[in-house]
């Protein structure tokens, strides 16, 4: 049996007819970039997000970087968050001009240690930008308190965990202002690059100001902002498949609580905080035989991925911020995200469980 790591066709398949009329309405009015299609989007996101407002952007990486611009951080501040993430995390408080400060991570949940966090909070301290790992949150009513009792914004990275809740909100109206992706590779993807932030009115017109190159209107360049747009395309797509979003996410909690119920006995599996839904945009084992496990399953026809091979700051463009982070050197050694997206069938899901119990340390 050959099961890929990841299937992108099945998303469109299910919405076929209303992404294929989007697509063909934009061509059809010469219509590409904002307008009625991206306002439309922004409403009904926001609404699916129970939040005041959504500023949709060209990518969750803009998305990063045009929030922690309307959060006013800048030379000068520091912005606690993780390096078990993608760079664009970190990337985006080093493009406002502020320093990162990196903590560890939950050995089990491999979300930020909220122990250590508050130790890192200093004078300089504007902002926490923690990530959502693997699609699902830390204790927000615990982060909320911390960032509270300081006064420092909580920002939130949900690049992964759209469609999650926690006790019954959903993830995007949790925080003061919140940053997720729609990479085709994500729950809810697009066909190319996009993302969205979402918080309150003002956050958010701040965040359309900075993704139009600072214009407050057509012709008033106010600060220097950045080319962050998203495209119409990809507001029509993504909007065709939100109806869809959490009847797939069922299918996946499914899929991923079947993997821990079989494999918790034999391999490290993943710990649900309290409080979430999950929605589980990766599926993540970890061994300290990562690379033979992940051969074997190659061999056996299963793709796998690492959700990420390299913290940040182990990349050499964050040398300078690199700091001793024990739990996240180990855990990027041995994590490995096995198969689950939501079209897999049970013989399917049987045949990755069935390898992974079979496999040879």
């Amino acid at each position: 049996m050959k099961i890929p790591f990841t299937n992108l066709q099945a998303q469109y398949q299910d919405c076929k007819q209303d992404i294929d009329a989007a697509i063909q309405r934009c061509l059809d009015i010469s219509s590409f970039i904002t307008g009625p299609d991206v306002t439309e989007f922004e409403l009904e996101f926001a609404k699916y997000l129970n939040v005041e407002d959504v500023a949709s952007c060209g990518s969750g990486t803009t998305a990063l970087y045009c929030a922690m611009r309307a959060l006013n951080i800048g030379p000068g501040d520091e912005v606690i968050t993780v390096s078990h993430t993608f760079v664009a995390t970190p990337e985006a408080i080093v493009q406002c001009g502020a320093t990162p400060v990196f903590c560890d991570i939950d050995p089990d949940t491999w979300l930020i240690d909220l122990d250590q966090f508050e130790t890192l909070i200093t004078k300089k301290t504007r902002a926490v930008l923690f990530v959502d790992i693997y699609g699902q949150c830390p204790d927000i009513d615990r982060v909320r308190s911390i960032c509270d009792h300081y006064k420092i914004a909580m920002a939130e990275d949900a690049a992964q965990s759209i469609g999650n809740k926690w006790k019954d909100r959903p993830v995007g109206s949790l925080s003061d202002i919140t940053c997720t992706s729609f990479s085709p590779v994500k729950n809810l993807g697009g066909i190319g690059d996009a993302g969205a932030v979402s918080g309150s009115k003002y956050y958010m017109d701040e965040v359309r100001k900075y993704r139009d190159h600072g214009r407050t209107g057509r012709y008033d360049i106010v600060e220097i902002g950045y080319n962050a747009r998203i495209d119409n395309i990809q507001s029509n797509v993504v909007m065709a498949k939100l109806p869809k979003l959490d009847g797939w996410l069922e299918r996946k909690r499914e899929i991923c609580n079947y993997y821990t119920e079989q494999l918790s006995s034999v391999i490290k599996t993943p710990v649900t905080v309290e409080g979430n839904s999950h929605s589980w945009c990766y599926y993540v084992i970890q061994t300290a035989k990562r690379d033979s496990l992940k051969q074997h399953l190659n061999d056996v026809g299963i793709g796998t991925n690492i959700h990420y091979m390299r913290a940040a700051h182990q990349q050499p463009a964050f040398a300078q911020w690199s700091r001793s982070l024990p739990v996240t050197e180990q855990t990027v050694s041995e994590i490995l995200s096995i198969p689950c997206w939501y079209s897999m069938t049970d013989s399917e899901v049987d045949y990755v469980v069935d390898n992974v119990k079979g496999w040879k340390s």
